[in-house]
């Protein structure tokens, strides 16, 4: 992103969503599973130990692999959107992962997050490209086996740390290929909201007022925060960044950045080898997981034409 100032879970999943329709067949109601920030950085840990993880590594195939493996029991419809993107170093393969819990309204939402990292020495990202991972992961088990109305995605980016140095074509390359793919094929018009995640596992959490995302959407976000008793870590000075979002906002899609990008002193740690799992706190995770959850159905109850 650039910044401009202005398994083994899933099944468990499944596992409790049967005890709910045993507890209801017997007169019993059990609440159904919750987000959890400690299940979610551990995710992101796992992640993380695969290494640094640029696009088109060995290790970023690694991460794919898990992250196929842990989605395959959610009850989910996984596909992956495959694509050869041009790079400043030349062709470079690359796999968006996108999983679908299917709805019954013909409408969509999307939750989006990067598994990539920058392409440096030393770099395991374990907040810039491994928080979005496990907070998607953790959804991911939340979400399995619960009724929708709309279809929810749950998308893995990869592809968006630049190359060398961010640019309009060296930057966010997954996104702007699912962009173009969704418009191509009609799933951006069923959208009524994205909201892509970046960057949330800092232990100081302070979520940008993100100047480019939608005005009604991040509203929405906002009130959400504040319900739930998190004002203090969603900010009301408005910045605006570059991330996952911007490639929907162009195609029409109302979006939404949640980033925290104040990561260390002066913002000391990002894009380098201090951005290790010392830095994050499964409460940020928890609050991000508890506003998403909130937020979802608040979404699903719009009536949008």
């Amino acid at each position: 992103m650039n910044f401009i100032r202005l398994r083994a879970r899933c099944v468990s999943g499944l596992a409790v969503t049967f005890a709910v329709f045993a507890g209801m067949a017997f007169g019993q109601s059990t609440p159904a599973k919750t987000f959890s920030g400690a299940a979610a950085l551990n995710f992101t840990a796992k992640a993380v130990a695969f290494g640094p993880r640029p696009s088109g590594s060995a290790a970023n195939v690694k991460l794919r692999a898990y992250i196929h493996a842990q989605l395959a029991g959610c009850g989910c419809q996984v596909s992956s959107d495959s694509f050869t993107a041009q790079t400043p170093d030349g062709a470079v393969a690359m796999e968006n992962i996108i999983a679908k819990f299917p709805g019954k309204s013909g409408r969509a939402i999307a939750i989006t997050g990067h598994f990539d990292t920058k392409k440096m020495t030393d770099f395991v990202g374990a907040n810039d490209g491994g928080s979005s991972t496990g907070i998607l992961l953790e959804l991911a088990a939340v979400l399995a086996g619960r009724p929708r109305i709309d279809d929810v995605y749950l998308v893995f980016f990869d592809g968006e740390e630049a190359v060398r140095d961010w640019t309009a074509t060296d930057s966010v390359y997954g996104s702007r290929h699912l962009a173009q793919k969704w418009t191509a094929d009609g799933t951006n018009r069923r959208l009524k909201a994205l909201i892509n995640v970046d960057m949330t596992g800092d232990k100081d959490l302070d979520i940008v007022y993100e100047a480019n995302s939608s005005a009604s959407l991040r509203k929405l976000v906002w009130d959400s925060a504040d319900a739930l008793g998190y004002s203090a870590n969603f900010l009301r000075q408005l910045a605006a960044v570059e991330d996952d979002h911007l490639p929907f906002l162009e195609a029409g899609v109302r979006s939404l950045d949640l980033i925290d990008f104040t990561y260390g002193p002066r913002n000391a740690y990002w894009h380098t080898p201090q951005d290790t799992m010392d830095k994050l706190g499964a409460h940020s995770f928890e609050v991000i997981g508890n506003v998403l959850m909130r937020v979802i159905p608040e979404l699903e109850s719009e009536k949008q034409p």
